[in-house]
């Protein structure tokens, strides 16, 4: 669904400096001049804490901010994304972090800040869906996808490591992982039927095709079809053998073919497992069992017509 391009004299900016390795900071400044080139009206929240920035952003666009734009990266986007669905504000984002998966979903251009600042003052407002991801009494909105398994195990390890720096821990993270990995079991429902009980990798579940900077774990996802895409990577027999071949065929977005993986589709999903978090968004989420469920046409996006 399309609509006319409205007059946007109002931003709520939402700005992370740490996003990216410091891309995010470095972003700020050449965005506030377009902006204001522009003639815009700007009330810049600057992220320190997510449930802090989240309401600061939420309490501007409920003043009458005609967008909401996100410089940032992914998780960055989720945060400005509660407010949007919240108060049902356009969103606009400029990539400026290290996966910028939502950007190349909404095909927003992700090497020239300027454009994608433009394409958001600019460009016809449409619906997309989000997810709802809940634990417990949580719940959380998201635009891309939700994770457990093995890559949020590299997350956790990464999270709480204090050296090296940068993607250089990420890294490490992923090669103690790996040499721990082992399948853990799962148990996964889609609309209340029960699809796999038993040894897995990793669940994807989400509404876009790639996560972790272009892995195409959802290659057939469509944000704005109702429904979740789901991906279970099986236990194998040898995986510390055959991960290393899935992977290439997951940056491709042809693994779909392969005997360890299950692609489905649906409106709900419930993921269990044991001692195991789940990510968002990049972001934590909190340990499993969650249930995520999709919330057609929920988000208004500034961005090129699908």
């Amino acid at each position: 669904m399309t609509q006319p391009t409205p007059d946007r004299r109002h931003v709520a900016l939402l700005t992370n400096p740490a996003s990216g390795h410091g891309k995010g900071g470095r972003a700020i400044q050449p965005v506030l001049d377009r902006l204001r080139a522009s003639g815009v009206r700007v009330d810049h929240v600057a992220e320190d804490g997510r449930d802090a920035a989240e309401a600061a952003v939420r309490e501007v666009a409920g003043q009458g901010a005609d967008l909401i734009l996100s410089v940032g990266g992914d998780g960055t986007h989720g945060v400005a994304l509660q407010a949007a669905v919240a108060t049902g504000t356009p969103l606009g984002v400029v990539p400026a972090g290290t996966g910028n998966d939502l950007a190349r979903a909404l095909r927003i251009p992700r090497s020239d800040l300027g454009d994608a600042v433009t394409l958001a003052l600019e460009a016809p407002v449409r619906s997309i869906d989000v997810g709802r991801v809940r634990t417990g009494e949580q719940e959380r909105f998201f635009a891309t996808i939700v994770t457990a398994g093995f890559d949020s195990l590299v997350t956790d390890r990464t999270n709480a490591m204090r050296w090296p720096n940068g993607k250089a821990r990420y890294l490490l993270a992923i090669g103690m992982e790996y040499f721990r990995l082992a399948p853990r079991d799962f148990r996964v429902e889609i609309d209340g039927e029960l699809v796999h009980d038993g040894p897995a990798i990793l669940t994807a579940v989400g509404n876009t095709e790639s996560y972790g900077g272009g892995m195409r774990i959802l290659p057939t996802a469509d944000p704005a079809d109702g429904l979740l895409d789901v991906t279970i990577l099986e236990g194998v027999r040898y995986p510390r053998v055959e991960l290393p071949a899935v992977l290439p065929r997951i940056m491709r977005g042809t693994h779909a073919t392969h005997r360890a993986v299950r692609t489905l589709r649906g409106r709900q999903v419930r993921l269990e497992s044991g001692v195991m978090n789940a990510y968002a968004d990049g972001d934590p989420v909190g340990a499993l069992p969650v249930t995520i469920d999709v919330v057609p046409g929920a988000l208004q996006v500034a961005a090129p017509s699908a």
